[in-house]
């Protein structure tokens, strides 16, 4: 056996012979090409925590669903929408009226409903149901599941264009936006509804405690290479696509779950870059070569 028939049986056979794996794979780049770009966003909003704690807004109301009518795809995502976004505008509502800032309602908010979710989802289900609900099930994707995911990433491409100049002003100087025209309220919360639908998408292939990953992750590998929002955003994608690709190879072959597989190397990607990139902890360690003068 020759390599070039090693390398394709790893890399290619268990795409080409499985339809688990296709969907899976599918699922995957649908999320990347959603998820991510929101996820650069949150990165250069200073909002990655807030994402992890939008994650676990969405539990209640899933498990709602859950209880309610099964693991019932629309059910469940009809209720996390529901409860990420109640969790969202609550959350602003605080803020408004209270001393406390953003960040300490969204984590308030984000403990309450991670109990919530989990304790919703103990009074039916099994161990197995509450793994699934909190880590997901990427390789179990069906179609249903895969035209949920594609079509909230095509709805996250189409609204993150219509709001990028407003939200790349508000990355830059939330105050001048707010000075200068109305957008600043319509880029913040239809920026956050973004967040929620991708967190939902998410949740459906990772879980909860899975989703916010594929997202920050790449993003943030992707901040110490490109000075460009344009290449910060292309290079995040291709780092979670990849790591995707990789963590579903390294699931079929070494038999591990595929959701966590898929993140730690989108975290293997960060740290590789947190070390080697020119924004990285090495960069003001390397010498620096001077030029020949004339």
């Amino acid at each position: 056996m020759n390599l070039l028939s090693v390398v394709i049986d790893y890399l290619v056979t268990p795409f080409a012979d499985f339809g688990f794996m296709r969907r899976a794979l599918a699922g995957c780049l649908a999320l990347s090409l959603g998820a991510t770009p929101v996820g650069a966003f949150l990165l250069l909003r200073r909002m990655s925590l807030m994402g992890d704690a939008m994650s676990h807004a969405i539990l209640p109301g899933a498990a709602l669903g859950y209880l309610a009518f099964g693991l019932s795809l629309g059910a469940m995502t009809v209720g996390g929408i529901v409860a990420g976004l109640v969790v969202v505008f609550a959350a602003g509502a605080v803020t408004r009226a209270s001393v406390l800032k953003e960040d300490a309602s969204l984590a308030a908010f984000y403990l309450l409903s991670l109990a919530a979710g989990v304790m919703i989802v103990s009074l039916r289900g099994r161990n197995l149901d509450l793994l699934h609900v909190l880590f997901g099930s990427v390789l179990a994707l069906d179609d249903r599941s895969l035209v949920l995911i594609a079509s909230i990433a095509s709805a996250t491409a189409f609204g993150l264009a219509l709001l990028f100049r407003p939200l790349v002003l508000e990355c830059l100087d939330p105050a001048f936006l707010r000075a200068v025209g109305r957008w600043s309220p319509v880029a913040h919360y239809g920026f956050l509804v973004l967040v929620v639908l991708n967190l939902v998408a998410g949740f459906h292939a990772l879980g909860t405690l899975m989703a916010v990953g594929i997202m920050i992750l790449p993003a943030a590998a992707a901040r110490l290479w490109a000075r460009r929002l344009s290449a910060m955003l292309a290079l995040a994608v291709a780092i979670a696509f990849g790591s995707s690709v990789g963590g579903l190879l390294l699931s079929f072959h070494a038999d591990v779950p595929a959701g966590p597989a898929i993140v730690l190397l989108c975290g293997l990607a960060y740290f590789a870059s947190l070390l080697a990139a020119p924004g990285g902890l090495l960069a003001g360690r390397l010498p620096v070569r001077r030029h020949l003068e004339s």
